[in-house]
C-alpha cells in the first residue's frame, strides 16, 4: 500500500489574499464545505475518480496560518493556489508499540429506524445517551448538566475508540476511572456541532463531476454530526491492519475533514 501524506498552505501571494476570504470564510460550517472543494481540487485528475484521501485543518483562522493535513493513495498536485509538501508515508510498526495519536472523530451508531429499515439511522452517541438520561436534563442544575456532559463524553468517546480499535488492529492505553472501569485516558476537546445545507452533500462529489438529477420537490435533511478532538496513546496489535484502518479513516465525515489519525512516536 502506498500512500502519501502532505501539508497543504494556500499560496503568500497578493491574488491569493485577495480571494483568501472566499476560499477560506469565516463562518466554520461555510470553511468546512470550502475546505472538502480546496482539498478535492488537487486530487481532481478524473471525472469518475472515488475519495481516497483524508484531511483535516490545523493551525488557526487566519488564512496565512492555515495548514491542512492530507493522507492519501496518490500525491496531490501542487502549483496554482496551494503550496504542498509531500513525502511517502510508510511507517515502521510493530506488535506492541505504543504511539501518540491525534484524530479529530465524528462518533455515531445507528438506532431502529422504520424508515431506514436494517441499517438503522445514525445518531450523535452522546446526546443520544443524553437525551435518554434520567432524571431528565431539564430537572438537573447546570452545574449538574455540564459534569454528566463530560462523564458522557469521556464514556461514549471512550467506548467508540475501543470498538475502532478492535476493528482496526490497536488498543486504546486505558485506566481506572472512579468506579474502576478500564477506559481509555483521552484529553477530549471541541464538541462541536457541525450543520452544513444539502448541497454540501453534493461536494462528495469531485469538481466537474456532473450532478445527479434530482426532484426539486423532495426534501432533504442538512448533513448534521459532531465532531470531537482527541489525543492519547494506543497499543498497535496488529501493524498491517492498523496501517489499512489509518488509510481508510475513522468514524463518519471523512469527506469533511474528520476521520484522519495523526500518529508519532512518544
Amino acid at each position: 500500500m502506498s500512500l502519501f501524506l502532505s501539508r497543504v498552505r494556500l499560496r503568500h501571494a497578493p491574488d491569493t489574499a485577495a480571494l483568501a476570504r472566499l476560499l477560506l470564510p469565516e463562518d466554520d460550517d461555510a470553511r468546512l464545505a470550502a475546505g472538502h472543494r480546496l482539498i478535492w481540487s488537487l486530487f481532481a485528475d478524473h471525472p469518475d475518480r472515488e475519495r481516497d484521501f483524508l484531511w483535516r485543518e490545523d493551525g488557526g483562522s487566519a488564512w496565512q496560518r492555515t495548514t491542512f493535513l492530507v493522507l492519501s493513495a496518490r500525491e496531490p498536485s501542487g502549483g496554482g493556489l496551494f503550496e504542498v509538501e509531500s513525502k511517502p508515508f510508510a511507517p515502521d510498526l510493530s506488535v506492541g508499540q505504543v504511539l501518540r495519536f491525534r484524530l479529530r472523530a465524528a462518533p455515531s451508531f445507528s438506532v431502529p429506524s422504520e424508515t431506514k429499515g436494517e441499517r438503522g439511522v445514525k445518531v450523535d452517541p452522546v446526546w443520544h445517551r443524553l437525551k435518554n438520561h434520567r432524571p431528565p436534563l431539564g430537572e438537573m442544575s447546570p452545574d449538574d448538566r455540564q459534569a454528566l456532559r463530560l462523564t458522557v463524553e469521556r464514556e461514549v468517546v471512550g467506548d467508540w475508540l475501543t470498538r475502532q480499535g478492535g476493528q482496526s488492529g490497536f488498543r486504546p492505553v486505558t485506566a481506572p476511572d472512579e468506579a474502576g472501569v478500564a477506559r481509555p485516558v483521552l484529553t477530549i476537546d471541541g464538541d462541536v456541532q457541525r450543520r452544513l445545507p444539502y448541497d454540501a452533500k453534493r461536494l462528495r462529489a469531485m469538481p466537474g463531476r456532473r450532478p445527479r438529477a434530482e426532484n426539486p420537490r423532495r426534501r432533504h435533511p442538512a448533513v448534521a454530526f459532531t465532531t470531537f478532538d482527541l489525543e492519547g496513546e494506543i497499543v498497535v496489535e496488529d501493524p498491517a491492519k492498523f496501517l489499512a484502518a489509518l488509510a481508510r479513516g475513522f468514524g463518519r465525515a471523512k469527506a469533511f475533514g474528520c476521520g484522519l489519525m495523526l500518529i508519532r512516536r512518544p
